[in-house]
């Protein structure tokens, strides 16, 4: 038996997918999917670093504000934000205006800027832990793991920010670096 719910197709799901039509969708579209390429996976790092203290749907439903705001999350041009982009994102309603986060944005950027094309991405997957077993119930679905906490202790002594341990296991769970579809859930199996 495990924790998945019929949803509105009678397919079955995580149970905190079926709150909203966002993140139906989301689950099952994106979340959990491998996510490959330096500026997608800064990208996802910058948002599960926004969602901290936060519900996901909030990001989620301004992420297309975040996209603008934030130059598609292109590392290269995110690295050149002056005080003046600072100031512009610390007054777009269209996106999270905390000043500590979009300062961890920015600098991240340009800590990355300086890495080889691809190492982000070589990086970050090589935290993926072995598969283990599908969770059956929410309660088997930890919020940090050694593999997090050593992917948190890796990026921060390569100079990031607001990349904590819970942070990188988001980020493991929403790129696909693990599984935690629940057994039943359609999306496991697609």
């Amino acid at each position: 038996m495990s924790d998945a719910v019929a949803g509105p197709d009678g397919a079955l799901r995580c149970p905190w997918a079926l709150s909203t039509e966002d993140y139906v969708t989301y689950h099952d579209e994106e979340w959990g999917r491998p996510v490959h390429g330096d500026d997608a996976l800064y990208e996802r790092l910058s948002l599960e670093a926004f969602q901290s203290g936060l519900s996901w749907i909030t990001i989620l439903r301004r992420r297309e504000g975040f996209r603008a705001a934030f130059a598609g999350f292109k590392i290269a041009e995110v690295a050149t934000f002056t005080d003046t982009d600072r100031e512009r994102l610390l007054a777009d309603a269209g996106i999270i205006r905390n000043r500590a986060k979009i300062d961890a944005t920015i600098a991240n950027a340009r800590v990355l800027d300086d890495w080889a094309p691809g190492e982000l991405d070589e990086f970050i997957w090589s935290y993926a832990p072995t598969p283990g077993p599908a969770p059956k119930t929410l309660g088997d679905v930890p919020a940090v793991t050694a593999e997090s906490t050593a992917l948190s202790k890796a990026l921060k002594k390569r100079g990031l920010r607001f990349v904590g341990p819970t942070t990188a296991y988001a980020l493991m769970q929403a790129c696909g670096l693990v599984n935690d579809h629940l057994v039943d859930c359609v999306s496991r199996r697609s």
